[in-house]
């Protein structure tokens, strides 16, 4: 073999093979170097480890008896490594197979003793994981609409009665000016401006198929628009009316309101056990569903409509399970 490509190979071994726990010794260098045809003496290899460094490369080099090299500083340090992995394989958003696909990947940034330690044995096995694996390219071509202020079709899937999977509305085509992507519950949301729906709505990325780019007048977002905001207001990505909503909570659930609604959310005090939230919300089933799980420690003051719409989604409730 040409020793032309010898400090190439030295590097990929280095970069492969060792890591702060697991140098490798000149001698051990020479020999993998050998095994793939590469004759080098110790003078070459500390001379090639030192134009590695010259270039950038942070080979550590451990001075003793018998020299020790490894890489140190990496690109991604093992410890962020492991947040990514469990990141990629806790996600609903990301098939099985392109989970495993990625961390493969990704374990080519660390050694290979300390990719061993990339099985993390996190519990997802129950997890509900994605079969649409056309959901990346989906988000690359949405991407490219929202940059270039292009609008987008689409069909939206659904099921039926027998768990089939079906396209919505009888297989309309929805039309959309894409504004931003959005992530909540570990899910992706497209939220723009629909012409099917004259008006801004959100469609979950891994249920839109056969999307492609139209070149129809795209729909500018409104001056007041915030991504944020919608999402913030959206319980669980559930449309209904946004209303400005008074909530009485008691003290100890600050920590779940400022979860829910920012540390910036309007709170006063209403004496030693309780606190006003005023926020901003989609009012639909899901959020009185949420309101409800907290049961006596929220309640809705205002406004009326509100108020009253809730009492009866719960009297609803209770006459269908035929409690009164």
């Amino acid at each position: 073999m040409e020793t032309k490509s010898k400090i190439l190979y030295l590097y990929k071994i280095l970069n492969e093979q060792t890591d702060e726990q697991h140098p490798l010794s000149t001698n051990q260098i020479i020999y993998k170097l050998g095994e793939i045809g590469i004759g080098v003496t110790r003078k070459t290899v500390a001379s090639d480890i030192a134009l590695l460094q010259e270039f950038g490369v942070d080979v550590i080099s451990v001075r003793s008896s018998q020299n020790l090299y490894y890489i140190g500083d990496r690109i991604f340090e093992l410890p962020e490594i492991k947040l990514l992995v469990d990141a990629v394989e806790s996600s609903k958003l990301i098939t099985i197979k392109k989970s495993k696909t990625l961390v493969e990947k990704l374990s080519k940034f660390v050694s290979v003793e300390q990719a061993k330690e990339l099985n993390r044995h996190i519990f997802i096995d129950k997890r509900v994981k994605p079969n649409n694996e056309n959901i990346y390219y989906t988000i690359d071509l949405v991407h490219t609409a929202i940059n270039n202020k292009e609008q987008i079709d689409f069909k939206y899937i659904d099921y039926n009665g027998e768990k089939e999977v079906v396209y919505k509305h009888e297989g309309m085509t929805y039309k959309m000016s894409p504004y931003a992507l959005a992530w909540n519950d570990d899910r992706y949301y497209l939220i723009g401006y629909c012409s099917n729906h004259k008006g801004i709505s959100k469609f979950r990325v891994d249920r839109m198929a056969k999307v492609v780019l139209s070149d129809r007048v795209y729909v500018n977002a409104p001056e007041d628009f915030s991504a944020a905001e919608y999402v913030k207001s959206t319980f669980d990505m559930y449309d209904g009316e946004t209303a400005r909503v008074e909530l009485k909570c008691t003290n100890d659930l600050m920590k779940i309101i400022v979860d829910k609604f920012g540390e910036e959310v309007e709170t006063v005090s209403l004496g030693s056990n309780c606190f006003k939230a005023m926020v901003n919300v989609s009012v639909s089933p899901t959020f009185f569903s949420w309101v409800f799980q907290f049961q006596n420690k929220i309640s809705i003051l205002a406004p009326y409509n509100v108020k009253d719409e809730y009492k009866n989604t719960l009297k609803s409730a209770l006459e269908s399970m035929g409690e009164i």
